[in-house]
């Protein structure tokens, strides 16, 4: 790992104007791990680095580690894969596990890997094209313009976050390990996301996401991820609700909601646990929390699918999901 951080601190920006540097896109080097998103970045232009940093091979960042009470430890280059198919995960943290077998087909799980879905570049109809039909368009903010063609009249990029896991590890509290010349740092993951379509992680390019630790405080909660997407595999999520439920006595002791694939960034649906905790669920509390995550998700044209059907599957997952979660506890 020390020698991949070397090449980063070495390469990062080398050849790069200033200003063009301290923007999302380029840099100099670009790591890959899975490479199932950044080479068809790569091929459609929107990434042009001068080196590409591989570091499948890196060992330790690999496996799934159980700390002895302080919860799970989990390499960056772990494969999704892997991680659907845990059988610790799947007992511990069962959200993680659904989510992670809803992510493209089995050969993109089998190569794409837990970091690289956490940093999942944002997504949108206007960026995710060829370099031909983007300068037919006359490019977009994101890339090359400055232009937002779903939102002219403002300044913010709506590119949409796409990753099918981080919601579920939002729900679990989980922190990220970031790895540099300078160090290790550690964070909350609702810190690492901006909510903006550029600039969306806070992340250096010299830097690298290294573990992922879910808490042991966050063990044992049931979970279900519910997933829009217009083919039944293969295609990044449209609207995406990770739920995860506690319950004692027949009330919920605790709950936690998050949203993805409708927003600049994957987020925790803020109210939805003082709305649940201490409540027995009915149908109608259920449809209160599908109407605050409704309120919560900021769908664009960035799809192919409109923003308002968007929105409103966000509201009816959200419900359904709340109701399985609890049905599973009983």
């Amino acid at each position: 790992m020390e020698e991949a951080i070397g090449y980063l601190a070495k390469h990062v920006g080398a050849g790069v104007p200033p200003v063009q540097a301290a923007e999302e896109g380029s840099s100099a080097i670009r790591i890959v791990a899975g490479g199932t998103d950044l080479i068809p970045s790569m091929r459609q232009k929107l990434f042009e680095p001068q080196y590409v940093l591989d570091i499948r091979h890196i060992a330790e960042l690999k496996g799934i580690r159980e700390q002895q009470g302080s919860g799970v430890e989990i390499g960056a280059l772990t494969s999704l894969t892997t991680i659907e198919h845990s059988n610790l995960l799947r007992r511990r943290y069962p959200v993680l596990t659904e989510a992670a077998a809803t992510v493209a087909s089995p050969l993109l799980r089998n190569m794409g890997t837990i970091g690289g879905n956490i940093c999942l570049d944002t997504r949108c109809l206007w960026y995710n094209q060829s370099l031909t039909w983007r300068k037919g368009c006359g490019f977009c903010i994101k890339k090359d313009g400055d232009l937002c063609h779903v939102a002219p009249g403002g300044s913010k990029c709506w590119a949409v976050f796409s990753g099918d896991t981080p919601p579920a590890l939002l729900c679990l509290n989980a922190e990220i390990e970031i790895a540099s010349a300078s160090g290790l740092r550690r964070l909350p993951l609702r810190d690492f996301y901006t909510n903006d379509g550029v600039a969306y992680r806070n992340l250096q390019p010299n830097e690298l996401v290294t573990r992922v630790f879910l808490p042991e405080s966050s063990a044992g909660y049931r979970g279900v991820y519910r997933k829009l997407r217009v083919r039944g595999s293969i295609d990044y999520p449209l609207a995406g609700v990770a739920v995860v439920m506690k319950r004692s006595n027949g009330h919920i002791a605790d709950a936690r909601l998050a949203i993805t694939a409708v927003n600049p960034a994957p987020l925790l649906v803020k109210g939805a646990s003082e709305l649940l905790a201490g409540k027995i669920l009915d149908e109608a509390l259920a449809e209160a929390v599908g109407n605050l995550a409704a309120k919560t998700a900021k769908p664009l044209t960035t799809s192919a699918l409109t923003p308002e059907y968007r929105r409103e599957m966000i509201r009816v997952f959200t419900k359904r999901a709340v109701l399985q979660a609890a049905h599973e506890q009983n």
